[in-house]
């Protein structure tokens, strides 16, 4: 019985992430788009508190634990650890989630 219930929630596991989706974008600050309605002028930056993730020209905002998620990222990113390299404008992210109602409920953020 008990190895029946630990496959059961093994398969229930990797059915709920066979559900999640990737997506690959520029990370732009979800204040500044609601705002300016435009997403070239409203990079990402460590200031940045509510994070949406621009792909091919359609704007998909990240949940609240996205949004800790994409700041923990942005702040621990390479190009950051080594202050002879200029800041790169465009920040890139690829992120694993499920999107509904134009919201990334996120599960991993990789922040390049």
């Amino acid at each position: 019985m008990r190895k029946i219930l630990v496959l059961s929630a093994i398969s229930f596991a990797f059915s709920t992430l066979a559900l999640a989706e990737d997506w690959s974008g520029k990370l732009i600050d979800a204040s500044c788009y609601d705002q300016h309605k435009k997403a070239d002028s409203c990079d990402a930056a460590s200031a940045t508190t509510a994070f949406a993730l621009e792909v091919s020209g359609k704007i998909y905002k990240l949940d609240a634990a996205g949004n800790s998620k994409a700041s923990a990222a942005l702040n621990n990113r390479a190009d950051r650890s080594d202050p002879a390299k200029s800041q790169s404008k465009g920040i890139m992210a690829k992120v694993m989630g499920t999107e509904k109602g134009g919201t990334i409920t996120v599960e991993t953020i990789e922040v390049q």
